[in-house]
């Protein structure tokens, strides 16, 4: 298995599962913001020009919540997307919102040059972003609130992929306590062998 990464980006989340799956694996640093995901022997890897990518040693596989779905299926011991059709259903419901979050509300900050070319547009945008953003985030804290992890107590995909968001939360300016909920879920995390190796790894926090 090989994960290519950046810090910090939505790769983060596949990079936990790797480690909470405990098998050998190597990682290999691709930068998104000089460039590299561009390079052309990056875009014979993966043509998107996006992390994260998963090598399997016969496939390669890309989008975050694809490859975590692959390495949950595929490490069955390690009950990561749910032991019932109802929990496997809540668990890639998770997912699914949160890759459209990313593609929307992040992006709308972030990435704001792929709604409209007219800069002056662009502030606008970032303004209704984080409109957007700080809506969806009050939901996911609500959906949070009584439960340990994101599908009740089932440890699963979607609790990494929560990382990612509330740590993007921070970057993008949020006082991201003020989501109690899920705060506590992050603190959780935070305690994780895996979290803590990745964590270190990556050489990021997720509180900046």
């Amino acid at each position: 298995m090989k994960l290519y990464y950046s810090q910090g980006a939505c790769s983060f989340a596949p990079h936990i599962v790797l480690e909470e799956i405990n098998i050998p694996y190597t990682a290999e640093l691709v930068s998104s913001m000089d460039g590299s995901t561009r390079a052309p022997e990056y875009l014979k890897i993966n043509p998107k020009g996006r992390v994260p990518v998963l090598e399997t040693g016969g496939e390669i596989i890309t989008e975050a919540a694809a490859i975590m779905t692959y390495l949950a299926f595929n490490n069955p011991r390690c009950g990561l997307i749910g032991k019932t059709p109802l929990s496997i259903a809540r668990t890639v419901e998770w997912m699914n919102w949160l890759s459209g979050v990313h593609a929307f509300a992040i992006a709308q900050n972030w990435r704001t040059e792929r709604f409209s070319d007219d800069v002056r547009a662009h502030e606008g945008i970032q303004t209704k972003g984080m409109e957007n953003l700080k809506d969806i985030y009050s939901l996911i804290d609500q959906k949070l609130r009584d439960v340990k992890w994101a599908v009740g107590d089932e440890y699963s995909i979607a609790d990494p992929y929560l990382l990612v968001f509330f740590r993007w939360g921070n970057r993008l300016g949020l006082n991201m306590r003020e989501y109690k909920n899920w705060t506590l879920h992050a603190e959780r995390m935070e305690q994780r062998a895996a979290v803590i190796t990745v964590l270190e790894k990556e050489e990021i926090s997720i509180w900046e």
